[in-house]
């Protein structure tokens, strides 16, 4: 137990200053001095609590995921019963109240389209989500039961989520937090971002990416005031367009959502030295794409974001190759937010801001204070009773908690990880946990003397005795600490690094380097008593 080789002395000594100088950048960047641009800058995150940054609210309204659902099952309606053999004619579709309803042109088809639609209204699992009835003999009416609309919802909120972490992630912010609340609310808050307008335009952005067919059998009278040919729908031009202000009609069905992309990056037309966003479909989307060029060639269609119409191009010749280019009259930044948008997915659901703040930096310079102060205090007042009681031994101890306080935040900077004010409390309760384990040392060792055992021979077996038990409290906290970083999220998770990050650092100091330590001093000096 006490002997260190040369070679294991210098490894251990090389591991911490290597560990320890990791710290240094973060120690400049809390004291307001720039650090040399030529030299690695691994340094320490704060979090919203401490940087400061934004904090938004988003709600979603459960109604529009019912109307999406409705859409989509009216097309898979139409083409199931126009793809059966023969065919199954119907006509006056409405989705009124709710509820997808059709007239069947012939009544004794009843039973086929019974059957042809029954997979249509099973969801995973065999679940009934649509329940079929017949009225006037030849009306067929689709109603969705309430398990399924609020199944839809939750997983509409569960994938809007998703997108937002992932659009946010590549802002390049560091620990976002992004927790659902209730049923139809996303909470997102993002350390260090100090412009909520910036986050507000790409979470808020939906990024529903749709291609149309333009409906040309439409009278423009008819389309300025707003009716629509049946099938079709009006859609304004979004602004900034040179159409700003006006509309077109777009078939309603047969189109194609962009939730087929591959990738979305800002660039710049060469022609046309306009900013705009290339985009890459996959397998499937590019197959659909090239179909729906190929059979519409010569005939315009409409790229619609967001229920806006960026352009309606004709097709000149098929698109088989799956790129597509989206031009509006971005600006760099505009056109960047939009490429993060759709490749991180379109939202599932319209989200609405209903709150929104920003946390300045001063709070969390208050708090950085305040906790720096109570670890500060603590800190002093255990090194005293340590050094009051254990002598030599708790010396040792207080180097090691010394050590013990810079390894962490060197780690947590080498990880790029984020200190929030629970972090802090962390860092208390990992010094805690270093005392402890030099405390049980010292008295096992105070134990053994006590007992008769030569010096030596005590030091040895209190390290070894208690070295056990050392081991089996960090392992109790280190599954506690990996639970809370599982299940936890945000400050919860800050918490759980800097613990766990701790409880490596604590057995490190508090038990390999102490024990070198006093291994050495033993070997020099020889000394027949201890105080301690």
């Amino acid at each position: 137990m006490l002997e260190f080789p040369r070679w294991r002395k210098i490894w251990l000594w090389g591991l911490t200053l290597v560990v320890m100088a990791c710290a240094i950048p973060s120690f400049f960047s809390m004291a307001g001095v720039a650090w040399p641009e030529d030299l690695p800058e691994p340094t320490v995150n704060l979090g919203l609590d401490l940087a400061g940054g934004s904090h938004i609210l988003l709600e979603a309204q459960p109604n529009q995921v019912a109307a999406r659902r409705l859409e989509n099952m009216e097309e898979d309606v139409r083409i199931a019963l126009g793809n059966a053999e023969p065919q199954i004619r119907i006509g006056d579709v409405s989705t009124r109240d709710g509820r997808l309803s059709f007239m069947l042109d012939d009544a004794s088809q009843i039973d086929r389209t019974r059957e042809i639609l029954t997979p249509l209204m099973n969801g995973q699992g065999l679940t009934r989500e649509w329940e079929l009835s017949v009225v006037d003999t030849n009306r067929v009416v689709l109603t969705p039961t309430q398990q399924a609309i609020d199944s839809a919802v939750s997983q509409a909120m569960d994938s809007a989520t998703n997108v937002i972490r992932q659009r946010i992630d590549k802002l390049g912010t560091r620990e976002p937090t992004i927790i659902r609340q209730a049923d139809t609310r996303i909470v997102v808050q993002v350390p260090g971002l100090q412009d909520p307008e910036q986050l507000k335009q790409l979470v808020g952005q939906t990024a529903q990416l749709e291609f149309k067919l333009v409906d040309q059998d439409a009278l423009p009278s008819d389309v300025a005031q707003g009716i629509a040919p049946p099938g079709s729908e009006i859609v304004p031009y979004a602004a900034g367009t040179p159409q700003e202000g006006t509309s077109i009609a777009v078939r309603r069905l047969g189109g194609i959502q962009g939730d087929n992309l591959t990738s979305a990056k800002a660039g710049v037309d060469p022609q046309t030295n306009e900013n705009v966003v290339n985009i890459q479909f996959n397998q499937q989307g590019s197959q659909r794409f090239a179909q729906l060029t190929t059979q519409n060639v010569g005939k315009p269609f409409a790229m619609i974001l967001d229920g806006k119409v960026l352009s309606a191009p004709n097709i000149n010749e098929p698109i088989t190759g799956g790129r597509a280019q989206i031009a509006g009259s971005f600006t760099p930044d505009s056109a960047n937010a939009l490429a993060i948008s759709l490749s991180s997915g379109a939202l599932p659901v319209d989200l609405s801001i209903v709150e929104e703040r920003t946390v300045g930096p001063d709070l969390g310079a208050d708090s950085i204070k305040a906790g720096l102060i109570a670890m500060g205090v603590g800190s002093l007042l255990v090194i005293a009773l340590m050094i009051a009681t254990y002598g030599r031994f708790g010396v040792y101890a207080t180097c090691a908690l010394v050590i013990n306080v810079i390894m962490i935040l060197g780690i947590m900077a080498v990880l790029n990880t984020t200190l929030t004010l629970p972090g802090i409390a962390g860092f208390v309760l990992t010094i805690g946990a270093a005392v402890d384990a030099n405390v049980l040392i010292n008295e096992r060792i105070r134990e053994e003397r006590k007992r008769g055992r030569r010096v030596v021979t005590a030091v040895e077996n209190g390290y070894r005795e208690a070295s056990r038990a050392i081991y089996d409290a960090n392992i109790t906290n280190f599954i506690a600490g990996v639970l809370l970083f599982l299940f936890g999220s945000g400050p919860i998770r800050g918490f759980a690094v800097v613990l766990i990050i701790g409880l490596f650092t604590s057995v490190f100091t508090g038990v390999t380097m102490t024990r070198m330590w006093v291994a050495g001093w033993l070997k020099a000096k020889r000394p027949r008593e201890i105080n301690i």
